[in-house]
């Protein structure tokens, strides 16, 4: 079962006072790249951004793959962060983002706004 906590942060003045649909663009502070909102209800923004990463493969190669980094902004608990799974499912696609949305919203599934990469939402215009 999911633990409630009760030790909410300050809120961010845009949080409360904006409806947010899927395809807004959202900032935080600290971030220089917006969000993109993919998945939502009343609770939880599913985020994610582009991601471009670069390895190199050796003898002067480099190998580019383009994936998504991704936040969970919970308004009850005023924070956001990954989910707290280990080897979470992904955030890839708006499906994947879906499915995570469904999962924090089920009592009995363990997924949740990880308590340790967590910060406190911090939302600008």
């Amino acid at each position: 079962m999911k633990e409630e906590r009760n030790n909410a942060l300050p809120s961010s003045k845009d949080s409360g006072e904006k409806e947010y649909k899927v395809g807004d663009k959202i900032s935080f502070r600290g971030e220089k790249q917006r969000f993109t909102i993919q998945a939502k209800d009343n609770r939880f923004l599913i985020c994610t951004k582009p991601l471009n990463m670069i390895r190199r493969l050796g003898g002067g190669k480099y190998e580019h793959t383009k994936t998504v980094i991704y936040t969970i902004v919970d308004f009850k608990q005023n924070r956001r962060g990954p989910e707290n799974l280990i080897f979470g499912f992904g955030a890839e696609t708006k499906e994947e983002c879906e499915e995570m949305l469904k999962r924090l919203n089920d009592k009995d599934d363990p997924t949740e706004v990880s308590y340790r990469y967590d910060v406190p939402l911090d939302i600008t215009l």
